[in-house]
């Protein structure tokens, strides 16, 4: 009983079966008749002219992004909790040459517009500090919360009004969108996102992210992080098993049944867990309390997932689970409070 993380879950059959179709001769890179079909199927998807790449890791979809819409001497905004700021080993600084990210506090790894402008206001407007270029937030967060179409927009007025780029780290952007039940535009460009980081891995990929640009310099922006792809050592040869991947989860609608299964087998998980819910349960992350030995206890039974501090846990669900799968945890959470 595996509650460690969705990038440890299995290839779903859709995805593997994709793979196995793209095998066999067709131009290398991006040249393919899979990459070449990602603008047109993201378009559609979202709704607006969409250019989209395929990018081996989340790590290097955030970053790669950041470098499009960061110089190096300006300073990306984003939650203490964020991936891009606990996670990926000083990767944006990497690849955007040295632009600062600059770390705010926030209920439930969420950013708000008064804070996003209080932060603002505090930056000088010379040339001895950091001046703020971009915005970043992650949906769903790192403690399983949804920004809504408000939040989002909100915080995309903010960027316009000061000239901001927008980034959006969708990691669990289905898990976001199958809780909502909105259009997944709702959440990113009609909100003002120019930039999604469209997860893959954690929703029944095998590798691979896609990189998706909005707006009117989505072509340009594109252009650059295509180059940034290349020279970071991320332009696979055979770039075919990647698209292959993601055209299969986003042509039938497959992102999203994967992505309202494992927020289904989370609440289902949250019955059994109601009392010791850190934060509401609304993608498929739960964040309970547990003590040391309540969770040697659990561990002893079999069930496997990450201390979160002291006195708490992580609870991840996937696409390959559902309400009778994760049963048994959730009997044995609410045994803890029998015992």
């Amino acid at each position: 009983m595996h509650f460690y993380s969705d990038n440890a879950t299995p290839v779903c059959p859709e995805v593997m079966a994709a793979i196995a179709a793209a095998d066999h001769a067709d131009h290398g890179y991006d040249g393919d008749a899979w990459s070449v079909r990602l603008d047109g199927a993201f378009s559609a998807l979202f709704e607006t002219e969409v250019k989209a790449l395929w990018i081996a890791t989340g790590t290097a979809a955030n970053s790669i992004a950041l470098a499009c819409l960061c110089p190096p001497y300006g300073g990306v905004l984003a939650h203490e909790e964020a991936h891009i700021v606990v996670d990926e080993c000083g990767a944006p600084g990497f690849f955007t040459h040295g632009a600062t990210l600059m770390p705010m506090a926030g209920d439930g790894a969420k950013l708000t517009p008064d804070a996003v402008r209080a932060r603002l206001r505090a930056i000088r407007p010379d040339v001895h500090q950091v001046p703020a270029r971009a915005i970043s937030i992650t949906n769903a967060t790192e403690y399983g919360l949804v920004y809504t179409p408000d939040d989002v927009a909100a915080l995309g007025a903010v960027a316009k009004a000061h000239g901001l780029g927008f980034h959006m780290d969708g990691a669990r952007f289905a898990n976001a969108v199958a809780h909502l039940e909105c259009a997944p535009a709702d959440i990113c460009w009609r909100a003002g996102v120019d930039a999604l980081s469209f997860g893959c891995v954690k929703n029944g990929g095998l590798v691979g992210e896609a990189l998706l640009f909005f707006g009117p310099q989505a072509e340009t922006r594109a252009a650059e992080a295509a180059r940034w792809r290349k020279r970071s050592g991320h332009l696979f040869s055979k770039g075919r098993y990647l698209a292959a991947q993601l055209l299969a989860q986003i042509e039938d609608g497959l992102w999203l049944r994967n992505a309202r299964a494992a927020n289904a087998a989370a609440q289902a998980l949250a019955v059994g867990a109601a009392g010791r819910l850190i934060h509401p349960v609304q993608a498929n992350e739960l964040f309970v309390r547990l003590s040391a030995q309540e969770a040697a206890t659990l561990r002893a039974q079999g069930f496997d997932f990450y201390d979160w501090g002291e006195g708490a846990a992580r609870l991840v669900t996937n696409w390959a689970q559902n309400a009778a799968s994760v049963a048994p945890l959730a009997q044995a959470l609410r045994a803890l409070d029998h015992g």
